[in-house]
């Protein structure tokens, strides 16, 4: 009856996509997959809904721990013939620990292996800072960070499109400026820049100059991680968010994700209650009015993860978290 029921409203659903640099198209609601604890059955099982349910883009990353429940749960849906390795988007992310060039190929193969696939579509580098092999994280001391050189990892990068295992390559947690002296030595440009972004961190500047420069933004925590060590409840909980929901007989996460796409931008929520992937995925046919994006634009704007954990004075690329976002923040 589930089955019935998820293929019901894939029909009704008509998924909205995005136009990536390298001719790729990326489905504007993705599937998220961070989360503190880690259950490889839970990730698995909250996959194959999302599946059901329609959704054809997933996010991932070395760090989240999350690439083989992802892996299995797709590769299942391909060998039941639900979807072909073709139909579905999926992202990972080289971690701090491997933001050197000789570990970007190795890092991304062993993405590949979890994942259970030939190709990637999307790797990202996750952050704009190195960390030595083992550094846990939050890194617990100076020492945990070596100096990083991210045209020489970015040219390792060029070469895993050149050598076919991934589609496009893209940044992660880069703010404008980084963007830019990236693109300055770039002979591929990065089709992706993955930031916080949602009602309460709106990110205009870095929007406006990404869309000027064709790059794809996609956004993490797009409901603001509620029930996260790292997130806060603050974006579903905002009374003006709660306002617009009302208005529309529609959820807050609704709300938050519908402004989102309708900004140009994929969203990434990440939730493993079959109720809510369901109800993150129905925001194609519906839209805000003028007056909603008014209202909304006039939130007040707080970053949730400023990353302090990636600053000291000593052996960071950054001492403060301004030179972090470059005053982004």
């Amino acid at each position: 009856h589930a089955r019935t029921h998820a293929r019901s409203l894939r029909s009704e659903v008509k998924m909205k996509y995005g136009k990536l640099n390298n001719g790729s198209s990326i489905p504007l609601v993705g599937f998220g997959s961070a989360s503190d604890v880690v259950r490889h059955e839970e990730v698995k099982a909250a996959v194959s809904n999302a599946i059901e349910v329609g959704y054809r883009h997933f996010d991932t990353a070395a760090a989240y721990k999350t690439e083989a429940a992802l892996g299995e749960a797709i590769t299942d849906a391909i060998r039941a013939g639900i979807v072909k390795r073709e139909d579905v988007f999926v992202t990972s992310k080289l971690w701090c620990t491997d933001n050197h060039p000789d570990d970007v190929i190795p890092a991304i193969k062993q993405s590949l292996t979890a994942l259970q696939v030939d190709y990637l579509d999307l790797y990202l580098i996750h952050w704009p800072v190195r960390f030595r092999k083992g550094a846990g994280f939050p890194p617990e001391t100076e020492n945990d960070f070596l100096p990083l050189d991210t045209k020489a990892t970015w040219q390792a990068m060029e070469k895993c499109v050149e050598l076919g295992l991934t589609k496009a390559i893209g940044v992660s947690n880069f703010s404008s400026k980084k963007v830019g002296d990236l693109l300055t030595y770039a002979k591929v440009p990065p089709a992706v820049n993955q930031v916080e972004l949602h009602p309460m961190w709106q990110q205009r500047k870095l929007r406006e100059y990404c869309n000027n420069v064709n790059i794809h933004v996609s956004a993490w925590s797009p409901l603001g991680a509620p029930n996260t060590s790292w997130g806060s409840p603050l974006v579903i909980e905002h009374p003006l968010i709660q306002e617009v929901a009302l208005k529309h007989g529609k959820t807050p996460a609704q709300v938050a994700l519908r402004w989102g796409v309708e900004q140009g931008i994929s969203v990434l929520p990440k939730s493993y209650n079959k109720k809510r992937i369901i109800e993150n995925f129905q925001i194609f046919d519906w839209q805000l009015t003028e007056e909603d994006h008014e209202k909304i634009s006039k939130i007040e704007q707080k970053k949730t993860v400023r990353g302090e954990f990636m600053c000291n004075t000593t052996t960071s690329p950054y001492k403060t978290v301004e030179s972090l976002w470059d005053g982004e923040i």
